[in-house]
């Protein structure tokens, strides 16, 4: 074997350019598929952050939430003894966790003369969350601070006819609260979503509560503020479960869950990725295989003579097959190390120019975390192997069945 290694090793060099051509184009295809399932990795942990930094990870909600058919049926009523367990759990299973109480409240926000019907936002704001929120937009003024104060987005602002220090009225008819506040805006939102910006109206927690339901939240959002990719999250399962069992009245549910069209989104997403990159080993297997057959036609002689010497079918074939191997192996060495190199690189965040704009438009964060699963990474290797094989069995069976007198009267 050693000597069928050595011989094909000689005889890949023998045309260097075109064996440099060929192993470069396999390895081209490897660093590409390694950096496309990166960008496969990264498009998912885009969508990972953008759903678990609106929401967060784990949500706890009341249960039936999804049924219920009146604004009293949402309402955790017991907010914070669901508040301390939640936050207890968390800090269990996240590092860093934050726990955010959200109440969203039907309301009608009323300028001098014009009004307009929404779901009034109340939360708790800590700096991370105003940061979060604001993805993508410009803030004029300041955010919430204090009791009475609002934030509106910039297009409601103006349909409301409103300004900054502006007094904004607000009504419900829900509720268990006064039902009527007075809120002082502090500051517009201009976000790239219009449809968002258009009913975006946020306050504090404590100001929905006095509202419409007095210490009730409709939900929690439990944040895991480390977690950049989808691929390190192996404990909002854990969490929710967690949760389920301690507050058996309500529901915990993970970020997945809450999003059934993206789980579907994300179960295509692999198969498509690696539908695409067969198509670039199938076309580095052409060249692959005109290389081979080029040296097996400029060596019909040679081998005639070695089946003269009594070298039998089997021996030139895994000649052949190791010499397409080898070149394609070193070619596949190189592009993984290099495709590893720009993950790597880039693991920690990479911004494309011209594409922040466009990606803020969805509400997405434009800073792409670059990531590839070991199994990708084995199918890249694995498949140009596969493609050296597969690439010389043809011209690898031509020169074995060669009659050695007719393959030394050959000429090309």
């Amino acid at each position: 074997m050693q000597l069928v290694i050595s011989l094909a090793w000689r005889n890949v060099w023998r045309h260097r350019r075109r064996s440099l051509v060929t192993g470069g184009a396999v390895g081209v295809v490897v660093f590409l598929s390694v950096v496309y399932f990166s960008f496969g990795g990264a498009a998912e942990n885009s969508l990972y952050q953008r759903l678990t930094e609106a929401a967060g990870h784990v949500q706890v909600l009341q249960d039936g939430w999804r049924d219920a058919g009146t604004f009293e049926q949402t309402l955790i009523t017991d907010a914070d003894a669901v508040r301390s367990t939640a936050e207890d759990l968390a800090a269990t299973h996240f590092e860093a966790p934050l726990v955010v109480g959200v109440l969203e409240v039907p309301v009608l926000l009323s300028g001098i003369e014009r009004s307009r019907g929404l779901a009034l936002r109340g939360q708790d704001w800590p700096e991370l969350a105003q940061q979060r929120s604001l993805v993508g937009g410009t803030l004029d003024g300041r955010f919430v601070s204090g009791p009475g104060e609002l934030v509106l987005g910039a297009s409601l602002a103006r349909a409301l006819d409103v300004g900054i220090g502006d007094d904004v009225y607000a009504y419900t008819p829900t509720g268990r609260g006064f039902g009527a506040a007075i809120f002082t805006l502090v500051g517009t939102v201009d976000l790239a979503d219009g449809t968002t910006e258009g009913s975006t109206a946020w306050t504090l927690l404590e100001d929905t509560q006095i509202l419409a339901a007095p210490g009730a939240v409709q939900r929690f959002d439990v944040h895991g503020t480390t977690l950049l990719h989808i691929a390190d999250d192996e404990v909002s399962e854990d969490l929710a479960s967690a949760l389920g069992n301690a507050l058996p009245n309500l529901e915990a549910s993970t970020w997945l869950t809450l999003n059934p069209g993206t789980a579907r989104l994300l179960e295509t997403l692999d198969p498509l990725l690696f539908a695409v990159s067969i198509m670039f080993f199938i076309l580095a297997g052409l060249l692959v295989l005109n290389t081979v057959y080029l040296s097996v036609m400029e060596r019909i002689k040679e081998f005639g003579v070695i089946h003269a010497l009594g070298a039998g079918d089997r021996r030139v074939l895994s000649m052949i097959a190791t010499e397409s191997v080898l070149m394609c192996t070193t070619g596949a060495v190189l592009g993984t190390v290099a495709g590893l190199a720009v993950v790597a690189i880039y693991a920690d965040g990479l911004v494309i120019p011209g594409l922040v704009e466009y990606y803020a438009a969805f509400g997405m964060n434009p800073v792409f975390y670059l990531s590839i699963e070991p199994q990708q990474l084995l199918f890249a290797v694995a498949f140009a192997f596969v493609t050296a094989v597969a690439a010389a069995l043809w011209p690898a069976w031509i020169a074995s069945r060669l009659e050695p007198v007719e393959a030394m009267r050959f000429q090309a």
